[in-house]
């Protein structure tokens, strides 16, 4: 492994940590409707488990109403199941072949309980974060124990290493003030 091989490793592996936080963020309601609450909701259809997304055209004809319309009549109540069960927290209406789920306004209480809950997920991502800049540290200290890296090239990788650190962390810290100014805005 080399010390450009360390770089990529190390920010490839940070920019995936942040892009799970930015899915982890996508369900978390802000009081409007959006089809990233729901699109990624398991559901038992045809013997398996798939996406709702792939089973079903989800809409927001208005703001704060989702449509969920199935491909397929015959997985309606599939479909329903599945959201009922899922931490979504909205409860949805069958009418006829389509889903509607009413999006209930948030109260100041839940949407301070939901900020800091996203601030717990930033912190983990941001451990995350931290714990691939521990891996290519090691890895680098691993090349220069072997000789393939000077003491000097050791110091430019951990410089760099680090910018990437906190590079990723101000993104998650950027991600998260949108988030939070999204959900505790009236």
């Amino acid at each position: 492994m080399s010390r450009d091989d360390i770089l990529l490793e190390a920010e490839m592996a940070m920019e995936k940590s942040v892009n799970h936080l930015v899915h982890e963020f996508a369900p978390v309601r802000t009081g409007k409707a959006s089809p990233g609450l729901v699109e990624n909701v398991d559901v038992q259809a045809y013997g398996s488990t798939m996406k709702l997304k792939q089973l079903a055209l989800i809409t927001t004809p208005e703001p704060r109403l989702l449509v969920v319309q199935p491909f397929d009549a015959g997985t309606v109540r599939d479909i329903e199941r599945a959201l009922k069960e899922s931490k979504v927290g909205i409860t949805p209406a069958v009418d006829g072949k389509i889903i509607r789920l009413p999006i209930p306004e948030l109260s100041e209480e839940r949407r301070k309980e939901l900020a800091r809950s996203l601030g717990k997920m930033a912190e983990e991502a941001r451990v995350r974060v931290r714990a691939n800049r521990r891996t290519a540290l090691d890895e680098a200290k691993k090349l220069k124990t072997a000789g393939e890296l000077t003491e000097d090239g050791l110091r430019d990788v951990e410089e760099e290493v680090q910018k990437l650190t906190d590079r990723f962390v101000k993104s998650i810290d950027d991600h998260l003030k949108h988030k939070e100014a999204d959900i505790l805005k009236v």
